[in-house]
């Protein structure tokens, strides 16, 4: 199965970015070498988050519809990105995420698979 792996950034997770962004770098660096090297990685992005704002376009159900500023869900996590691998089933997905080491907050969704 295929799994979303989304990527949320935390005030712990910025802090340590902007405190030493090349150990940040390498410790994800070398997460995602092991998930390309087990043949579990399938692809991913990451969002630019710290220069460019994020616009939030909301509709409604009579087809008006409204932009903001900002990120969709205001708060401490911040979408960051995402990766995509593929695994036998929901708790390899788990175990893949939690050996992420850095302190972001990860949310697993199974991708949908359509014929």
């Amino acid at each position: 199965m295929k799994y979303a792996l989304v990527i949320f950034e935390t005030d712990e997770s910025r802090r340590r970015i902007q405190s030493d962004r090349d150990t940040y770098r390498a410790d994800y660096q070398n997460w995602i070498g092991k998930l390309a090297a087990a043949g579990k990685l399938v692809g991913g992005d990451a969002l630019e988050t710290e220069n460019n704002s994020p616009a939030t376009v909301r509709k409604t159900s009579d087809g008006t519809s409204s932009v903001t500023d900002g990120p969709a869900h205001i708060g401490e996590e911040t979408l960051g990105g995402w990766f995509v691998v593929e695994v036998a089933d929901l708790a390899e997905a788990v175990e893949l995420a939690k050996a992420l080491p850095t302190p972001e907050t990860i949310e697993i969704r199974p991708l949908l698979e359509s014929a």
